[in-house]
Protein backbone atom coordinates (compact mmCIF):
# COMPACT_ATOMS: atom_id res chain seq x y z
CA UNK A 1 0.00 0.00 0.00
CA UNK A 2 1.52 3.31 -1.51
CA UNK A 3 1.68 6.31 1.65
CA UNK A 4 0.01 9.25 0.51
CA UNK A 5 3.11 11.94 -0.16
CA UNK A 6 2.21 14.40 1.78
CA UNK A 7 1.18 12.08 5.01
CA UNK A 8 4.76 10.86 4.79
CA UNK A 9 6.75 14.54 4.21
CA UNK A 10 4.34 16.21 7.45
CA UNK A 11 4.81 13.34 9.57
CA UNK A 12 8.56 13.89 8.69
CA UNK A 13 8.62 17.42 9.32
CA UNK A 14 7.14 17.64 12.13
CA UNK A 15 8.77 14.50 14.09
CA UNK A 16 11.68 15.98 13.54
CA UNK A 17 10.40 19.54 15.13
CA UNK A 18 9.91 20.14 18.95
CA UNK A 19 6.79 21.30 18.59
CA UNK A 20 4.89 17.55 19.07
CA UNK A 21 6.98 17.40 22.21
CA UNK A 22 5.98 20.57 23.61
CA UNK A 23 2.62 19.71 22.07
CA UNK A 24 2.40 16.17 23.94
CA UNK A 25 3.97 17.80 26.86
CA UNK A 26 0.49 20.29 27.15
CA UNK A 27 -1.16 17.74 26.46
CA UNK A 28 -0.38 15.81 29.08
CA UNK A 29 -0.01 18.69 31.63
CA UNK A 30 -4.12 19.38 30.95
CA UNK A 31 -4.82 15.87 31.51
CA UNK A 32 -2.83 15.64 34.29
CA UNK A 33 -4.27 18.59 36.42
CA UNK A 34 -7.82 17.22 35.61
CA UNK A 35 -7.03 14.10 36.74
CA UNK A 36 -5.66 15.64 40.52
CA UNK A 37 -8.51 17.23 40.44
CA UNK A 38 -11.40 14.67 39.60
CA UNK A 39 -9.04 12.44 42.22
CA UNK A 40 -9.64 15.05 44.93
CA UNK A 41 -13.71 15.19 44.26
CA UNK A 42 -13.65 11.54 44.42
CA UNK A 43 -11.59 11.69 47.60
CA UNK A 44 -14.19 13.88 48.90
CA UNK A 45 -17.62 12.33 48.42
CA UNK A 46 -16.09 8.44 49.28
CA UNK A 47 -15.45 10.69 52.50
CA UNK A 48 -18.71 11.85 52.85
CA UNK A 49 -20.35 8.73 52.12
CA UNK A 50 -18.05 6.02 53.51
CA UNK A 51 -18.13 4.47 49.73
CA UNK A 52 -15.53 2.60 48.13
CA UNK A 53 -12.95 4.76 46.38
CA UNK A 54 -11.88 2.20 44.00
CA UNK A 55 -15.85 1.54 42.69
CA UNK A 56 -15.99 5.45 42.41
CA UNK A 57 -13.11 5.44 39.90
CA UNK A 58 -14.90 4.54 37.06
CA UNK A 59 -15.67 8.38 36.58
CA UNK A 60 -12.17 9.25 35.96
CA UNK A 61 -13.30 7.68 32.54
CA UNK A 62 -15.80 9.72 31.36
CA UNK A 63 -13.98 13.25 33.11
CA UNK A 64 -10.53 12.02 30.88
CA UNK A 65 -12.44 11.12 27.72
CA UNK A 66 -14.84 14.37 27.51
CA UNK A 67 -11.38 16.72 28.41
CA UNK A 68 -9.58 15.36 25.60
CA UNK A 69 -12.24 14.99 23.34
CA UNK A 70 -12.74 18.89 23.67
CA UNK A 71 -8.81 19.46 23.29
CA UNK A 72 -8.83 17.54 19.49
CA UNK A 73 -12.18 19.47 18.86
CA UNK A 74 -10.13 22.86 19.29
CA UNK A 75 -7.06 21.82 18.70
CA UNK A 76 -7.42 20.02 15.50
CA UNK A 77 -9.45 22.54 13.20
CA UNK A 78 -6.70 24.76 14.32
CA UNK A 79 -3.90 22.57 12.77
CA UNK A 80 -6.06 21.91 9.61
CA UNK A 81 -7.23 25.69 8.84
CA UNK A 82 -3.38 26.35 7.96
CA UNK A 83 -3.19 23.21 5.59
CA UNK A 84 -4.42 24.88 2.19
CA UNK A 85 -4.37 28.59 3.09
CA UNK A 86 -0.51 27.87 4.70
CA UNK A 87 0.77 26.86 1.63
CA UNK A 88 -0.89 29.69 0.29
CA UNK A 89 0.99 32.23 1.97
CA UNK A 90 4.29 30.49 2.14
CA UNK A 91 3.47 30.29 -2.12
CA UNK A 92 4.15 26.58 -2.09
CA UNK A 93 0.39 25.87 -3.17
CA UNK A 94 0.93 26.41 -6.81
CA UNK A 95 3.91 23.92 -6.92
CA UNK A 96 2.08 21.53 -4.83
CA UNK A 97 -0.62 21.52 -6.89
CA UNK A 98 1.18 21.02 -10.21
CA UNK A 99 2.00 17.38 -8.97
CA UNK A 100 0.15 14.48 -10.38
CA UNK A 101 -1.80 14.00 -6.89
CA UNK A 102 -5.30 14.87 -7.50
CA UNK A 103 -7.03 17.15 -5.36
CA UNK A 104 -8.75 14.68 -3.26
CA UNK A 105 -5.53 13.51 -2.34
CA UNK A 106 -4.02 16.43 -1.12
CA UNK A 107 -7.28 17.19 1.19
CA UNK A 108 -7.46 13.54 2.32
CA UNK A 109 -3.23 13.77 3.34
CA UNK A 110 -3.27 17.10 5.06
CA UNK A 111 -6.68 15.61 7.21
CA UNK A 112 -5.00 11.79 7.58
CA UNK A 113 -1.41 14.28 9.08
CA UNK A 114 -4.58 15.73 11.45
CA UNK A 115 -5.76 12.87 12.59
CA UNK A 116 -2.17 11.03 12.67
CA UNK A 117 -1.50 13.81 15.60
CA UNK A 118 -4.26 13.96 17.01
CA UNK A 119 -3.97 9.75 17.64
CA UNK A 120 -0.68 10.37 18.99
CA UNK A 121 -1.94 12.47 21.44
CA UNK A 122 -4.56 9.98 22.83
CA UNK A 123 -2.29 7.36 22.78
CA UNK A 124 0.23 9.19 24.83
CA UNK A 125 -2.68 9.31 27.34
CA UNK A 126 -2.85 5.66 27.59
CA UNK A 127 -1.23 5.10 30.94
CA UNK A 128 -3.63 7.82 32.77
CA UNK A 129 -6.99 6.50 30.78
CA UNK A 130 -5.88 2.71 31.62
CA UNK A 131 -6.60 3.73 35.42
CA UNK A 132 -10.31 3.12 35.86
CA UNK A 133 -10.33 0.01 33.83
CA UNK A 134 -7.37 -1.96 36.03
CA UNK A 135 -8.72 -0.14 39.81
CA UNK A 136 -12.21 1.05 38.76
CA UNK A 137 -13.07 -2.62 36.97
CA UNK A 138 -14.68 -0.49 33.49
CA UNK A 139 -15.07 -3.38 31.05
CA UNK A 140 -11.87 -2.86 28.06
CA UNK A 141 -14.28 -2.49 25.43
CA UNK A 142 -15.34 1.24 26.56
CA UNK A 143 -11.74 1.68 26.12
CA UNK A 144 -11.80 0.97 22.21
CA UNK A 145 -14.70 2.52 22.16
CA UNK A 146 -13.30 6.11 23.32
CA UNK A 147 -10.87 5.46 20.60
CA UNK A 148 -12.93 5.37 18.09
CA UNK A 149 -15.04 8.29 19.19
CA UNK A 150 -11.49 10.11 19.07
CA UNK A 151 -11.03 9.10 15.55
CA UNK A 152 -14.62 10.19 14.48
CA UNK A 153 -14.26 13.76 16.51
CA UNK A 154 -10.30 14.15 15.02
CA UNK A 155 -12.25 13.70 11.17
CA UNK A 156 -14.82 15.98 11.59
CA UNK A 157 -12.91 18.54 12.95
CA UNK A 158 -10.20 18.38 10.21
CA UNK A 159 -13.04 17.87 7.53
CA UNK A 160 -13.94 21.44 9.01
CA UNK A 161 -10.82 23.21 9.14
CA UNK A 162 -9.50 22.03 5.84
CA UNK A 163 -12.87 22.99 4.57
CA UNK A 164 -12.40 26.81 5.85
CA UNK A 165 -8.90 26.38 4.73
CA UNK A 166 -9.43 26.12 1.25
CA UNK A 167 -12.06 29.17 1.49
CA UNK A 168 -9.80 31.61 2.96
CA UNK A 169 -6.60 32.75 2.09
CA UNK A 170 -4.86 33.80 5.09
CA UNK A 171 -4.76 31.43 7.80
CA UNK A 172 -6.20 33.63 10.66
CA UNK A 173 -9.36 33.75 8.72
CA UNK A 174 -9.21 30.08 8.13
CA UNK A 175 -9.35 29.58 11.82
CA UNK A 176 -11.58 32.23 12.29
CA UNK A 177 -14.49 30.74 9.98
CA UNK A 178 -13.93 26.97 11.67
CA UNK A 179 -14.35 27.86 14.94
CA UNK A 180 -17.69 29.61 13.66
CA UNK A 181 -18.50 26.61 11.60
CA UNK A 182 -17.98 24.32 14.83
CA UNK A 183 -20.00 26.81 16.72
CA UNK A 184 -23.17 26.01 14.05
CA UNK A 185 -23.52 22.63 14.99
CA UNK A 186 -23.83 23.22 18.52
CA UNK A 187 -26.33 26.28 18.17
CA UNK A 188 -27.95 26.05 15.37
CA UNK A 189 -29.12 22.60 15.48
CA UNK A 190 -31.06 23.70 19.14
CA UNK A 191 -31.51 26.98 17.93
CA UNK A 192 -35.22 25.46 16.14
CA UNK A 193 -36.25 23.38 19.58
CA UNK A 194 -35.72 26.94 21.39
CA UNK A 195 -37.53 28.77 18.88
CA UNK A 196 -40.19 26.08 19.45
CA UNK A 197 -40.56 26.15 23.04
CA UNK A 198 -40.51 30.21 23.46
CA UNK A 199 -42.91 30.93 20.76
CA UNK A 200 -44.74 27.88 22.45
CA UNK A 201 -46.27 27.44 18.55
CA UNK A 202 -49.74 25.87 18.81
CA UNK A 203 -49.42 22.84 16.27
CA UNK A 204 -52.71 21.16 17.04
CA UNK A 205 -51.83 18.01 18.32
CA UNK A 206 -54.94 16.23 18.13
CA UNK A 207 -53.34 14.53 14.65
CA UNK A 208 -50.55 12.99 14.27
CA UNK A 209 -48.76 14.54 11.10
CA UNK A 210 -48.88 18.12 13.05
CA UNK A 211 -47.37 15.94 16.43
CA UNK A 212 -45.29 14.18 14.59
CA UNK A 213 -43.90 17.87 12.85
CA UNK A 214 -43.48 18.84 16.63
CA UNK A 215 -41.37 16.39 17.48
CA UNK A 216 -39.25 15.69 14.36
CA UNK A 217 -37.56 19.05 15.53
CA UNK A 218 -35.71 16.95 17.82
CA UNK A 219 -34.09 15.47 14.83
CA UNK A 220 -31.63 18.07 14.23
CA UNK A 221 -29.91 17.05 17.14
CA UNK A 222 -28.50 14.48 15.27
CA UNK A 223 -25.75 16.83 13.98
CA UNK A 224 -25.19 17.79 17.44
CA UNK A 225 -21.61 16.57 18.74
CA UNK A 226 -22.55 17.50 22.43
CA UNK A 227 -25.52 15.60 22.24
CA UNK A 228 -23.51 12.27 21.01
CA UNK A 229 -20.78 13.15 23.74
CA UNK A 230 -23.94 12.75 26.20
CA UNK A 231 -25.73 10.34 24.61
CA UNK A 232 -22.37 8.11 24.20
CA UNK A 233 -21.11 8.33 28.11
CA UNK A 234 -24.72 8.04 29.32
CA UNK A 235 -24.69 4.32 27.46
CA UNK A 236 -21.47 3.27 28.99
CA UNK A 237 -21.84 4.60 32.21
CA UNK A 238 -25.50 4.12 33.76
CA UNK A 239 -26.34 1.89 30.87
CA UNK A 240 -29.29 3.88 29.77
CA UNK A 241 -29.65 6.30 26.84
CA UNK A 242 -30.32 10.35 27.46
CA UNK A 243 -32.45 10.72 24.31
CA UNK A 244 -34.58 8.03 24.88
CA UNK A 245 -35.66 8.99 28.27
CA UNK A 246 -36.33 12.61 26.78
CA UNK A 247 -38.37 10.69 24.03
CA UNK A 248 -40.13 9.04 26.64
CA UNK A 249 -40.86 12.35 29.04
CA UNK A 250 -41.80 14.23 25.91
CA UNK A 251 -44.19 11.57 24.43
CA UNK A 252 -42.31 11.21 21.31
CA UNK A 253 -41.83 8.41 18.79
CA UNK A 254 -45.78 7.86 19.92
CA UNK A 255 -46.95 8.09 15.98
CA UNK A 256 -43.95 6.50 14.48
CA UNK A 257 -41.30 7.91 11.95
CA UNK A 258 -38.09 8.97 11.95
CA UNK A 259 -38.06 9.92 15.64
CA UNK A 260 -39.14 6.98 16.79
CA UNK A 261 -36.55 4.83 14.70
CA UNK A 262 -33.82 6.73 16.50
CA UNK A 263 -34.81 6.59 19.70
CA UNK A 264 -35.31 3.13 19.46
CA UNK A 265 -32.03 1.13 21.06
CA UNK A 266 -29.10 2.69 19.83
CA UNK A 267 -30.53 4.01 16.92
CA UNK A 268 -29.62 7.50 17.95
CA UNK A 269 -25.75 6.77 18.21
CA UNK A 270 -25.97 4.90 14.63
CA UNK A 271 -28.13 7.36 12.70
CA UNK A 272 -25.92 10.23 14.03
CA UNK A 273 -22.44 8.09 13.16
CA UNK A 274 -23.14 8.07 9.88
CA UNK A 275 -24.65 11.28 9.69
CA UNK A 276 -21.47 12.72 10.99
CA UNK A 277 -19.25 10.71 8.95
CA UNK A 278 -21.32 11.80 5.81
CA UNK A 279 -20.86 15.65 6.62
CA UNK A 280 -17.17 14.80 7.16
CA UNK A 281 -16.39 13.25 3.56
CA UNK A 282 -19.06 16.18 2.21
CA UNK A 283 -17.15 18.40 3.77
CA UNK A 284 -13.68 16.92 2.39
CA UNK A 285 -15.61 16.94 -1.13
CA UNK A 286 -16.22 20.43 -1.15
CA UNK A 287 -12.83 21.14 0.00
CA UNK A 288 -11.30 19.06 -3.20
CA UNK A 289 -13.58 20.87 -5.71
CA UNK A 290 -12.49 24.00 -4.41
CA UNK A 291 -8.99 23.86 -5.20
CA UNK A 292 -8.87 21.81 -8.34
CA UNK A 293 -7.02 23.94 -10.56
CA UNK A 294 -8.88 22.12 -13.76
CA UNK A 295 -12.10 23.22 -12.31
CA UNK A 296 -11.30 26.95 -12.16
CA UNK A 297 -9.48 26.61 -15.59
CA UNK A 298 -12.17 25.92 -16.65
CA UNK A 299 -14.61 28.46 -14.95
CA UNK A 300 -12.21 30.96 -16.30
CA UNK A 301 -12.42 29.77 -19.80
CA UNK A 302 -16.08 29.49 -19.22
CA UNK A 303 -16.24 33.38 -18.98
CA UNK A 304 -13.81 34.09 -21.59
CA UNK A 305 -15.90 32.71 -23.87
CA UNK A 306 -19.18 34.56 -22.26
CA UNK A 307 -17.61 37.45 -22.94
CA UNK A 308 -16.53 36.91 -26.49
CA UNK A 309 -19.89 36.77 -27.46
CA UNK A 310 -21.05 39.19 -25.77
CA UNK A 311 -18.45 41.18 -27.91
Amino acid sequence: MRLNPIVKKDIKVQSRSMKICWGVFSYELILALVFFLAMSMIQQQSRYSNGNIFASMVWLYPVLAVTQLVILGIVVPVRTASAISGEKERQTFDIMMTTSMMPFSVISGKVTTAIVQSMFYVVASMPVMALPFIIGGMPWSALFWFLAIALLVSLFSASIGVLCSSLCRKTISAVILSYVFYTMFFVATVLPIIVFAIFNIDMGYNTASSYSYAENIYLFLLLNPAVYLVEFFARIMVGESVVNEIAALGGMGKVGGPIRLVTTGYGWLIVSTILLLAVSFLFLWLAARRIDPIRKKGKKHGRGKVSNRAD
